[in-house]
């Protein structure tokens, strides 16, 4: 099977890139199943079910998160309910929402996905620790479904490398978000699981990490608060193409998507 994880949306650029170009991406790559990150698809920051409920329609079928789920108070009530859209599972147990779903579909002829969303800590959130956090959900789900995607949303590489190497031939891909940045490292890990350290952004490449250039330059000069507002122009798609054997749930192969949209 062939899963395509769409890197960070950002805001209605990103959105609009989803519109457009989601349907030709699933159709000339053959994908089985669509995994995007959104927690910067409303504005910039966080995301609301207006939103959700656009990506879901463009034909995502699981939302990922991060540190900024809960910046839109609106969608307390909706994560509640609509297990597509996770948390990451290592925020404290009382928030709403749930860290992990288990999707099929026709077009996977009904092998399960189980879709996991874990956070770093390392100049992050004092959250759970990810790596036994893992060690909980895959005692749950293992026995389910051998095809086990993580988006781990955190900021330092290392964190991420580590994880990669720590879940090598537990899961089928370990997929980081977070830093908006593409790194050219994706591989196939010994044991079999599909690594890359960030898959990047859905969004305008003439910004700073999705956010007006000139805004965050004038941030790092004067050092005071700055109002960020999203970028409009030369919007790219990044994200990462998978083939996994849902028999085993290894991966086969994963390709870098890095391109101007439209």
């Amino acid at each position: 099977m062939k899963i395509l994880f769409l890197g960070d949306i950002i805001g209605n650029p990103g959105r609009a890139c989803v519109i457009n170009e989601l349907p030709w991406l699933i159709k000339n790559n053959d994908i089985d199943m669509v995994i995007a990150n959104g927690e910067n698809s409303a504005g910039g920051f966080g995301i609301n079910p207006k939103v959700a409920d656009i990506l879901f329609g463009c034909g995502i079928d699981v939302l990922t998160s991060g540190n900024h789920i809960y910046n839109k108070k609106e969608i307390y009530e909706y994560i509640e309910y609509e297990g597509r859209l996770l948390k990451p599972a290592n925020f404290p147990p009382l928030t709403p929402g749930n860290g992990y779903c288990i999707f099929s579909s026709g077009k996977t002829n009904g092998t399960k996905t189980a879709v996991i969303n874990i956070c770093g800590r390392v100049f992050m959130e004092n959250l759970d620790c990810p790596f036994r956090k893992m060690d909980e959900l895959l005692e749950e789900i293992k026995s389910i479904t051998p095809v086990i995607i993580v988006d781990f949303h955190a900021e330092a590489t290392s964190e991420k490398v580590a994880m990669g190497w720590y879940l090598d031939g537990r899961v089928s891909a370990v997929i980081g978000t977070h830093t908006h940045v593409q790194t050219a490292d994706e591989r196939i890990l010994p044991k079999g699981t599909a690594y890359i350290s960030d898959s990047g952004m859905v969004g305008p490449r003439d910004s700073v990490i999705g956010v007006k250039k000139e805004l965050i330059i004038d941030k790092f000069l004067k050092m005071m608060p700055q109002k960020f507002v999203v970028a409009e122009n030369d919007n790219w798609v990044n994200g990462v193409i998978i083939e996994i054997d849902e028999k085993d749930g290894h991966a086969k192969s994963i390709e870098r998507l890095n391109y101007a949209a439209g």
